[in-house]
C-alpha cells in the first residue's frame, strides 16, 4: 500500500521488485537486474569527467578506495567487471557498475568510454589488460590508461597498446620486501605516503600562480616538478623558478588544500 499523489523515487516490495516512478505519470515495474540497468543508464546519461575501473578484485576495489580517499566522488566511478556478483557488490558501495567483458566496444561504451578522464585496469591476466588498453585507447584517444602489470616482461606491449602508467606490481612488492629487511622505519614512512587519509601523503598539484610567478602551495614540500611532460628535480628547479602550468609533486599532511 502507497499513499497517493506517487512521487519520483523508488516503491519497493517483497520478490525483489520495484516501482519506479519517473514523474507524476511515468511508473514502470522493474525486477533487481533491470533496476541496475536503470540506474546505469541513468548514470550514463549524465556522466562526465569519471574514472572506469576494470576489474574489481582486491587491487581494483584498493584502487578504487584510494580514489574516493583523495576526493573522487563514488558517483564519479564506474566499475566494469564480468562477474555478476562483483557487479553487485560495488553497485552496494555507490559505484556506477556494468557486467561484461571491459575488451569489448559496447562494454565500454556503456561505461561512457567517451566521456571518461581515465581508466584503471586491473585484471588477472596481462593479456587482458593488453585488450582491454587497446579498446579503451581506440574508443577514447585521450582518456588516462593506468595499467597493474604482473609480468616485466608485457611492460613495452602494454606501452605500445596506449598506457600513460603501467605500475609494474610484482617488482613495487619486491622492492618494498627488500627495502622492509633493511629500512623497516622507511617502508612504514612510505605506506603512509601512498595510503591517502593517513598522515602524510604524496599528492599532485598546480603552482599557486599570482601574475607571472608561481610558487608552491602553503603547507606542502616540493618534491618534483612535472614540466612539458618530463620530470624536473627541485635542484633542476627551485621554488623560486617555478612557472605557471607546471605541476608540482608535493608532500604534505593527509586532506589539506582539499575541497
Amino acid at each position: 500500500q502507497v499513499d497517493l499523489p506517487l512521487h519520483e523515487k523508488s516503491y519497493k516490495w517483497s520478490g525483489g521488485k520495484h516501482v519506479e516512478v519517473f514523474d507524476s505519470t511515468v511508473v514502470e515495474v522493474l525486477t533487481d537486474q533491470s533496476r541496475r540497468l536503470l540506474l546505469t543508464r541513468r548514470w550514463r546519461n549524465r556522466v562526465n569527467d569519471h574514472v572506469i575501473i576494470c576489474g574489481f578484485g582486491s587491487t581494483g576495489q584498493s584502487a578504487a578506495a584510494e580514489l574516493v580517499n583523495r576526493g573522487v566522488e563514488t558517483s564519479s566511478i564506474v566499475v566494469v567487471d564480468v562477474d555478476a556478483d562483483v557487479v553487485a557488490q560495488a553497485a552496494a558501495r555507490g559505484f556506477a557498475a556494468v557486467q561484461g567483458d571491459a575488451s569489448r566496444n559496447a562494454v565500454l561504451d556503456q561505461a561512457a568510454i567517451e566521456r571518461a578522464r581515465a581508466v584503471v585496469v586491473t585484471p588477472n591476466r596481462d593479456d587482458t589488460a593488453v585488450l582491454v588498453t587497446l579498446t579503451a585507447r581506440k574508443l577514447n584517444a585521450d582518456v588516462h590508461i593506468v595499467t597493474g602489470l604482473r609480468e616485466r616482461e608485457n611492460l613495452d606491449l602494454l606501452r605500445q597498446g596506449g598506457d600513460d602508467e603501467v605500475i609494474d606490481s610484482t617488482a613495487a612488492v619486491g622492492r618494498m620486501l627488500g627495502l622492509a629487511t633493511e629500512a623497516p622505519a622507511a617502508v612504514r614512512v612510505l605506506d603512509d605516503l601512498i595510503d591517502a587519509g593517513a598522515g602524510l601523503e604524496l599528492d599532485e598539484v598546480e603552482p599557486v600562480v599570482d601574475g607571472d610567478t608561481a610558487r608552491v602551495p602553503v603547507g606542502a614540500t616540493l618534491v618534483a616538478v612535472m614540466r612539458d611532460g618530463q620530470r624536473v628535480s627541485p635542484g633542476e628547479a627551485d621554488a623560486a623558478a617555478l612557472r605557471p602550468g607546471d605541476r608540482l609533486v608535493v608532500l604534505r599532511e593527509s586532506g589539506s588544500g582539499r575541497p
